[in-house]
């Protein structure tokens, strides 16, 4: 996640006069992928995981909620650990703030994508330790069926030889499965290497048992933002196109890599990477919107007053939720057939891009790669899969019940 204190001054545009900025309010999001209006997620769960949560989330996402005219979520819960949710404390080695700000992005975002979902914000007491992965086990128990993001990785590549905690993560994902819950992860947001000196993914993105979002760039709208109007944030025309995410201005680009933990899954069998067969489970499966110029509107108020109000946010942290409720509409749509929810998603990712919808459902990323600036190695977009943007980025309006297997109301 990277963010900036930015407000915005009219949307579509952000910044000062001198220095402006791109950023999208909710329904431009909406707009640029094409999510139906018949569907919101009614009836289903989506569960935010994050690591000491944020002690102004409520009432920032009904600040947020008011300021862009979305209904509250049928429910809001907050699943604290056993012992309660941590006292919010600016100091803490940990790094509270930045899970503050990734709280209030995964929260406002997934609901606003899905505003007929419960959200429930599943809440680690830190972020070191198995502290995570024990609320995620409770969260499974608890919410069969559902929808979980998770925001937050870690380099393979620094891995130590005691895997408890991987092993303990793998054993939730499996539980997950057997759930029908639909698990997805961020692919990072420090390009094919994370900042190290050879290729590799992210985990938990990079486990078989979960979708991996990687991030993009660009101009959805036809001719620019010309046909944006900042008065009702909305823009017209058809999408325009995106790029594998790349901003070296911030140091920043998107996920991508074979991984080194784990072997080639059984749905990505066939697929090449530089012309060779995949060694390895290779990240990402997907991507979507996740440019710092061109962000979303994220509204936080736990820095005090001072600094209350909406920021610029970007990064692959903003697609994990978005795509949580893609899979909420995915589910919506199946109850209204008397199906249950699609759970693990990813062979049915995978089949229905190697079939005839690929061109109607997805965008194809074919421009850019993710080679971070600075390091030594990246991969670049081709057609079809790859590893630097997936699949690419959904329309939504087709791609839903094309993965519910059925029509949708």
């Amino acid at each position: 996640m990277t963010s900036g204190a930015v407000a915005p001054q009219q949307i579509p545009f952000c910044g000062t006069p001198t220095a402006p900025f791109i950023c999208y309010a909710p329904s431009l999001i909406r707009d640029a992928y094409n999510f139906p209006s018949s569907l919101d997620g009614t009836g289903q769960t989506i569960l935010i995981v994050d690591a000491f949560g944020s002690p102004t989330i409520e009432s920032d996402l009904a600040a947020f909620d008011s300021l862009f005219g979305i209904p509250a979520p049928p429910s809001f819960t907050i699943l604290c650990p056993e012992d309660g949710c941590p006292p919010y404390d600016p100091n803490d080695p940990h790094g509270q703030a930045g899970w503050a700000f990734e709280t209030s992005l995964d929260v406002e975002y997934a609901h606003a994508m899905a505003p007929g979902a419960n959200i429930v914000l599943v809440v680690g007491s830190t972020s070191s330790g198995n502290a995570v992965n024990s609320a995620e086990a409770a969260a499974i128990k608890r919410y069969p069926g559902s929808i979980m993001s998770q925001s937050f990785g870690i380099p393979e590549i620094i891995v130590r030889a005691n895997r408890f905690q991987l092993n303990q993560a793998e054993k939730n994902y499996s539980a997950a499965q057997a759930a029908g819950i639909t698990v997805l992860a961020a692919a990072g947001d420090g390009g094919a290497t994370n900042g190290y000196s050879t290729a590799n993914a992210l985990f938990p993105a990079s486990d078989p048992l979960v979708t991996a979002v990687g991030g993009t760039q660009g101009d959805p709208y036809p001719g620019g933002l010309a046909g944006c109007d900042p008065t009702s944030e909305t823009c017209t025309g058809t999408y325009g196109g995106e790029e594998v995410w790349n901003e070296a201005v911030f140091g920043a680009a998107t996920g991508g890599a074979p991984s080194l933990l784990f072997p080639v899954p059984s749905y990505q069998s066939g697929l090449t990477l530089n012309e060779s067969p995949l060694t390895a489970r290779t990240t990402p499966d997907i991507s979507y919107n996740a440019a710092v110029n061109g962000g979303v509107l994220v509204y936080i108020s736990f820095l005090g007053p001072a600094y209350t109000g909406f920021w610029i946010v970007g990064g692959t942290s903003a697609g994990s939720p978005q795509w949580a409720s893609i899979f909420a509409l995915v589910n919506q749509c199946r109850a209204s057939h008397s199906k249950g929810p699609l759970g693990f998603a990813n062979p049915a990712i995978y089949t229905l891009a190697g079939s005839s919808a690929y061109g109607a459902d997805f965008h194809d990323i074919t421009v850019g790669n993710n080679h971070l600036v600075g390091t030594p190695v990246g991969f670049t977009a081709v057609p079809g899969w790859d590893a630097a943007s997936g699949w690419g980025t959904p329309n939504v309006a087709p791609l839903v019940p094309d993965l519910a297997g059925c029509s949708c109301p």
